[in-house]
């Protein structure tokens, strides 16, 4: 979504209270064992894989987890077979794009219907909000460690294709194929990322601004789905201001 950093903080602040019920590790351990079913366990030829590891690390997700999740993709262990769900939604004049992983595509697609009703929101047509967006490469570097200068400098020749400020961090974007070079290349300039993922982002031409209860509104729901077990990943096209989102932080 547009302010990527702002929902990051909302998502790893959700992240570390949903590793301590076990939530978390659910959801990392089912896209470990799709990408490996999907392209084979070999971290070194399938960028998904890899990709899914090193979040599962960032969360400090055990490595015998990671294992086994892997083995139960290749088919080394038994275990339930999850097949990819996407949502297009829409909720007033914003767009948000969902993925997941579910052993039942029936019914996490009913579950996710009944609870987009309760909070005003609906299934739009198949690809219309997925339109709106495009897969990049994502990092983030804590704006303290290094100077912008220095950073878009790093980020550049490493690769990156944009740099932005945002918050407390900087926002680094790349091709999808590129963000393991080009975290390996800040790594070599002992340039730490906080995040690296592969993300959907908006096109800027279409991102809407929400304030006040449409706002909340828009978190709220935002934040229900990502309680989902099946659900993996949220987008949306909307950003909300930084005084917006000291009122709603204050609320809470």
């Amino acid at each position: 979504m547009s302010g990527h950093s702002k929902w990051a903080k909302i998502k790893h602040k959700k992240g570390a209270e949903d590793a301590k019920r076990g939530a978390l590790f659910t959801k990392l351990s089912k896209e470990i064992t799709a990408a490996a079913k999907e392209k084979g366990g070999n971290m070194d030829t399938n960028f998904r894989l890899r990709a899914a590891v090193a979040r599962a690390r960032e969360y400090n997700m055990p490595q015998n987890n990671v294992e086994n999740a892997i083995k139960k993709g290749t088919g080394e262990i038994p275990g339930i077979v999850f097949e990819n769900v996407a949502f297009d939604v829409r909720m007033g004049i914003v767009a948000i794009l969902i993925d997941g992983l579910t052993d039942n595509k029936n019914r996490t697609t009913a579950e996710i219907r009944n609870l987009l009703n309760k909070k005003g929101a609906s299934l739009a047509a198949v690809g219309s909000s997925a339109r709106l967006f495009s897969k990049k490469g994502y990092l983030a570097v804590d704006k303290s460690k290094i100077g912008e200068d220095a950073l878009i400098e790093a980020a550049l020749d490493a690769g990156a294709e944009d740099v932005k400020t945002e918050g407390e961090a900087y926002e680094i974007y790349c091709d999808p194929t590129q963000l393991e070079a080009v975290k390996n290349a800040l790594t070599a300039k002992n340039i730490e990322t906080t995040s690296a993922e592969v993300t959907m982002v908006p096109d800027p031409n279409m991102v809407v601004k929400v304030e006040g209860n449409d706002a909340k509104s828009v978190l709220g729901l935002i934040e229900a789905l990502e309680e989902h077990e099946d659900i993996q990943n949220v987008y949306a096209n909307f950003d909300i201001s930084d005084e917006e989102m000291a009122k709603i932080s204050a609320e809470e």
